[in-house]
């Protein structure tokens, strides 16, 4: 297949292993300008010094975008309200960056005339879906570039050496192996030992949270108040939605908390073992699921937890400017619009566990739940409770067993009824 002629294409850029070296090899390989644009979701110290390295690199142009507040407020909150969460534990932390950072890629591509797009994903994993579905979706004239899928690179020890060759610069070694991504809401940490699903990761290896036999002896609480499903407040301070998040991530980090190892599957039907440390992010789906205990009704809530599910598989399949998110956020808006209250946690050597919920739009009564029988009818049960099993009433029935039968220690047998 013949190489498509190429001016300027933009990359996203982190200054990590991959990104590194796709300068060059897109300059070799496509004789082609290129754009670095690095998008700022929290990386936190990872985006010092990007400008200056892109340019040393070889880019012609370099654009970093502050979109921490956006990434919080209007993607991680979405993924939080709808109680996402992948095969029950991973909270999408990578997943939901992804089509932010894709988004504001393309922005800066059709305002610099790229005629193209690249990105540093291998052609293994999840990522490069993310990506390119977002591409498609916002700026399916341009070209996409994967150069992991063109290129004779097959492992991260030959893309080291690829650096090395050309004295570029790069955060990893063959010492340290590990392939981190990093944002306000996680990091996650793949490759190396851990892909042996039996090894136990290193105290070393994490960067957030705190060894939990490390954390303080004596207990912290700590309060978030809801508004609509949105996090608004900390410990009676209303916040801006980054400014919470980094709050929460350095309480819920001093006491271990958000620290997830599992094996997933893939989009690509790949089997794939990731650590993550999600401290802040924790304690909020924790304490937004506790408040939905009190404010929404029983069909609604257990519908909203089968759609989280489908909505979670569309986030980490690449799916975010899909019809169908789309339409679950619609779901999703309206039946938490009660999702307003209080939720106190306490954080204890690893864990947090709820300890207080309350809420102006709860459904909870205390009078109905007390053992008391005042204000409840309990003779109302007996009607309920026949029609309740009409449609198993009389389906089967033990057959009455035998003197003889009983003395054995037989089992009772059902038989169809009539």
């Amino acid at each position: 297949m013949s190489t498509p002629k190429i001016k300027k294409a933009a990359l996203a850029y982190s200054g990590g292993l991959d990104t590194s070296i796709i300068i060059p090899w897109l300059k070799e390989n496509y004789s082609c300008e290129v754009v670095a644009v690095a998008v700022d979701v929290g990386q936190a110290e990872e985006t010092a010094g990007l400008k200056e390295k892109a340019f040393a690199t070889g880019a012609c142009d370099f654009h970093l975008i502050d979109a921490k507040e956006e990434f919080a407020a209007e993607f991680l909150w979405r993924v939080l309200r709808a109680g996402a969460v992948y095969e029950h534990e991973y909270l999408l932390g990578t997943s939901t960056a992804r089509p932010l950072i894709a988004k504001k890629q393309v922005e800066i591509a059709l305002a610099t005339g790229c005629d193209a797009l690249s990105h540093g994903c291998t052609g293994k994993g999840n990522d490069q879906v993310r990506f390119e579905l977002a591409y498609q979706s916002l700026a399916p004239e341009l070209t996409i570039i994967a150069p992991w899928r063109e290129w004779s690179i097959g492992s991260r020890e030959e893309a080291i050496d690829y650096a090395a060759e050309r004295n570029i610069p790069v955060p990893v070694t063959k010492k340290e192996p590990y392939s981190r991504d990093r944002n306000l809401w996680h990091i996650s940490h793949e490759g190396g030992p851990l892909e042996d699903p039996a090894f136990e990761p290193e105290e070393s290896m994490f960067k957030l949270t705190v060894d939990p036999r490390k954390a303080p002896d004596e207990p912290e609480k700590v309060r978030i108040g809801f508004e609509g499903g949105f996090p608004v407040e900390v410990n009676g301070k209303l916040l801006a939605p980054a400014d919470l998040l980094v709050a929460l991530n350095e309480i819920a980090s001093r006491h271990g908390v958000g620290r997830i190892d599992m094996v997933e599957n893939r989009l690509v039907g790949i089997k794939s073992r990731g650590v993550y440390e999600t401290p802040g992010g924790t304690l909020l789906v924790q304490a937004l699921r506790a408040l939905e205990t009190l404010t929404l009704d029983r069909d609604a809530m257990h519908e909203k937890e089968r759609l989280a599910l489908r909505y979670a598989e569309l986030v980490y399949f690449g799916q975010w400017f899909s019809p169908l998110r789309e339409a679950l956020e619609a779901f999703v808006e309206k039946v938490t619009e009660t999702c307003t209250g209080h939720v106190t946690l306490k954080l204890f050597k690893g864990s947090a566990m709820v300890v207080g919920r309350t809420s102006q739009h709860s459904l909870y009564s205390a009078n109905l739940a007390s053992f008391n029988m005042t204000g409840y009818t309990s003779h109302d049960a007996t009607g309920f409770i026949r029609l309740f099993g009409l449609p198993t009433r009389g389906r089967k029935r033990i057959v009455p067993p035998s003197a003889e039968a009983v003395r054995a220690g037989e089992k009772l047998r059902l038989e169809p009824w009539g």
